[in-house]
Parts: C-alpha cells; sequence; structure tokens
C-alpha cells in the first residue's frame, strides 16, 4: 500500500494560489443549525473490515488543517487502537490551501487509486468564500467519482472552522460552505461530524481562546486554539477536534455494518463535476524547449512525485502547452516558486492574457493551479500557454517580510522557468 507524504514544500495558506473556477452567483442559503454528528447511513462497509480484523485504507482529502499532524494523525492512531487486530493503513491525501474545486480534480490521483475503504472528506474552511453552486458541483463530484470507482467505499465529510465562521457557529448555526455540503450529504445518506462545535461552546464560555499567540503553557485555562485563527495547535485544538470525531464514531456505529454498496441514484445537481479528470502531459502538446524531469534525478519532480502526474520543465522563452479540448472548465496543474515566470494565455480567439506563476509566498516551490477556462459554453476550444521572456517583478510581488530571502538569495530567483504537472479538464481531451 503507497502512502502519500505530506510535503513540506506545499502551501500552508487559506487562500488558494490562483482564483478558483468561476460559478453562478445565488443568494446565500439559509445557514442550517449545527449538529456535532450526523449519523445518516453510517459507514457500514469499513466498520464491518474493522471489526472482523481485515484490512483498511483510511484516506484523508483535505487542505492545510489535514495536512497538519493533528486529528489526522490522532484518529488514525484511535481507529488503531481500537481495532487491533485490523491492518489500518493511512492515505494522505491533504493539501495546504486548497478545496474542493481542486479535491474534485485530484481524488482520483491522490486516493482512489489506492482502494480507500473509508475517506474523510475535508474542505469546509477553505471552501468557505466560495459560490454555493460550486462547493456542491465539486463536493458530489467526489462522491460521485468514489462510489463510480468503488461503490464500496464509505465516505465521511468533517467540518472544521475558522475565526470568520466563529459567531455563526457560537449562534448554533453551520456556516454557509458547510450548509452547502450537507445538502449534499442529505442527499447520498452520508455521514457528517463538525469537529468545531464544542470549540464554539468552550470559547463562549470562556473556556477558550480561538486566536492568540502560543503561550508557554499549552494546558493552562483557558486554552489557547490557535495562533492565527485557523489552524489549530495539535495539543489543544486538534485534540477538540479528534475527540469529536470519536465521540461521533461511536454514533456512526449505531447505524450497523455489513456489505453495503453505494447506489449512485439521480443527481443532485445535473451539473455536477464527476467528469472532472487530472490527465498527464504528453509531449505531443509540449512545444519548444520542455522537457520531463526525472524524480530520480531531479529533486523538484521527487518532491511533488506523490501529487502530480509528472512534471515538467518549460526551459525557455517560448515553450508552450497547447491543446484543445471538448468541455467548459480547464486548468493547468503546475508550481508556482522562486524561479518561476511569466506565461501568456490564449483561448480560442479571444484576447491573450498574461498571468505571473509566482506570488507573494514563492520564496519556496509549492502547488497551483492555472485557471485558463471557467464556465465556458461546452464544445470544442482551442487553448494555448506561452512562457514570456518577460519575468515577473519578483521584489514587487514578494511580501515585505519575504524581500530579505530574496536579498539573501538572488540566484535562487534569476531563474525564469514554467513547471507544470497535469491538466485538469472537465470533459475530454480533443483529438
Amino acid at each position: 500500500m503507497k502512502r502519500l507524504p505530506l510535503s513540506l514544500l506545499l502551501s500552508t495558506t487559506l487562500l488558494l494560489s490562483l482564483p478558483a473556477f468561476a460559478a453562478d452567483s445565488a443568494p446565500a442559503p439559509t445557514l442550517r443549525p449545527a449538529v456535532e454528528c450526523t449519523v445518516r447511513s453510517g459507514l457500514p462497509n469499513v466498520l464491518a473490515k474493522l471489526k472482523a480484523g481485515k484490512e483498511a485504507h483510511v484516506g484523508y482529502l483535505g487542505g492545510s488543517i489535514t495536512a497538519a499532524p493533528g486529528w489526522r494523525v490522532k484518529s488514525l492512531k484511535w481507529l488503531k487502537d481500537k481495532y487491533p487486530n485490523a491492518k489500518i493503513s493511512e492515505i494522505d491525501a491533504a493539501i495546504g490551501g486548497t478545496g474542493s474545486d481542486l479535491g474534485v480534480f485530484r481524488v482520483q490521483h491522490d486516493v482512489l487509486q489506492y482502494k480507500p475503504d473509508l475517506m474523510f472528506v475535508e474542505f469546509a474552511v477553505n471552501d468557505g468564500s466560495a459560490p454555493v453552486e460550486q462547493i456542491q458541483r465539486c463536493m458530489e463530484g467526489i462522491v460521485r467519482q468514489t462510489w463510480r470507482t468503488d461503490a464500496a467505499t464509505d465516505i465521511c465529510f468533517v467540518y472544521t472552522v475558522s475565526q470568520p465562521f466563529l459567531d455563526d457557529l457560537k449562534a448554533g448555526n453551520d456556516s454557509r460552505a458547510a450548509t452547502a455540503m450537507e445538502e449534499v450529504a442529505d442527499h447520498y445518506q452520508i455521514p457528517s461530524i463538525h469537529m468545531g462545535i464544542e470549540v464554539a461552546q468552550m470559547e463562549k464560555e470562556g473556556k477558550l481562546i480561538f486566536k492568540a499567540p502560543k503561550p508557554q503553557d499549552l494546558h493552562a485555562t483557558p486554552m489557547v486554539f490557535s495562533e492565527d485563527g485557523v489552524h489549530p495547535f495539535p495539543e489543544t485544538g486538534h485534540e477538540i477536534y479528534t475527540q469529536a470525531v470519536i465521540r461521533s464514531m461511536a454514533k456512526i456505529e449505531s447505524a450497523g455494518e455489513g456489505t453495503h454498496p453505494h447506489e449512485l441514484i439521480t443527481p443532485l445537481r445535473a451539473d455536477n463535476w464527476e467528469q472532472a479528470k487530472l490527465i498527464p502531459l504528453d509531449k505531443d502538446i509540449l512545444h519548444g524547449d520542455s522537457k520531463a524531469l526525472d524524480p530520480a534525478k531531479d529533486n523538484l519532480a521527487k518532491q511533488f512525485a506523490s501529487r502530480m502526474p509528472g512534471l515538467w520543465q518549460a526551459a525557455a522563452p517560448g515553450a508552450s502547452l497547447e491543446f484543445d479540448i471538448e468541455g467548459s472548465q480547464a486548468a493547468v496543474y503546475d508550481l508556482v516558486g522562486p524561479d518561476s515566470g511569466l506565461l501568456e494565455i490564449q483561448v480560442d480567439d479571444q484576447a491573450p492574457h498574461k498571468v505571473a506563476r509566482f506570488d507573494g509566498y514563492c520564496t519556496y516551490s509549492r502547488l497551483a493551479k492555472t485557471v485558463v477556462l471557467a464556465d465556458a459554453p461546452k464544445g470544442r476550444h482551442h487553448i494555448r500557454l506561452t512562457l514570456l521572456a518577460d519575468a515577473p517583478d519578483k521584489a514587487h510581488i514578494l511580501f515585505e517580510k519575504n524581500r530579505g530571502d530574496l536579498e539573501k538569495n538572488p540566484a535562487k530567483y534569476a531563474g525564469n522557468f514554467w513547471y507544470v504537472g497535469g491538466l485538469m479538464i472537465l470533459g475530454d481531451l480533443a483529438k
């Protein structure tokens, strides 16, 4: 069983490095009452395996809160302790700073190919500002891809909390993102766990400070949940999250266990993203000075080998990626980093525009995506991305706190490359 390691080079920011796919605007939904655990149809298949002492693979698909050595690590240990006769392994598929709009494209590569018996899905915080329609399209796409691959895979939605959504939770309501996700969970009878309810209650009672500098004694009262209002300390916030999972799993067990294949019923949304694909690059669509990087010989390719289908370098101005799709959405799975350059994007007969593969955090390389087609009319579209000779103004783009690194290590930023790993398409590559 291949386990996907958590790379230290992944983004830990909440915002995607580029805008998400566009989605229709609509009135905000009425927030749902927050409930710590909604059992629905439970987790029958994985519980049967665990209780029988069989092999079980547990996947964690999410953002930086799941990527941290917190509730993911603690909940996996709890499962191993509770079911000592079962052989339980982890599929770590959490990437910081990403939401369900990336998860729906990478779920096959990062989770499903490793045959999970249980998959936790955590995107409520990173989807916090996304349109409701987009959230539901993507979450439903994740569900339908999973059950189309293996109808026996159990899924559990989990919701975390960040400071912008704390007031709603203290008032007894889910966030807008969790409310949208609960509609998908209702439709497919997927259990859900809200790990933040106890956090909000403790904050109301004065037993917890949600955001404060890390204290010398993390076990002092009131406890400090996080330093940034998002990422919990493992000793405090992540422990509260884990205990919510443990309490909820006891309730979910009441739904029973056994072999119960999940049915792909009529979709909640006809426009869901079940057909989202992450497609490896083919040399036929790369032009100019471009080369595949070998993970055995190249450190950057090695660092991201578990996440990307491969890694290619556009090594000189004029190098391009050109392809046609039959569909409505397209993006390129790539890297932003210190030696990355500037792209020109041309779609059909539209005016070209430029996009820098460099941002304020780029003192290191991390996963990103370049959106090239969003909510376009379904049909054939021609797309070309070209690396330009003009480099981004890196000193200006870097956040002030990061400019010192450029001054100390100018050679690190001198390159003008583009690193690309795959195509993310809603539809198909056109021949």
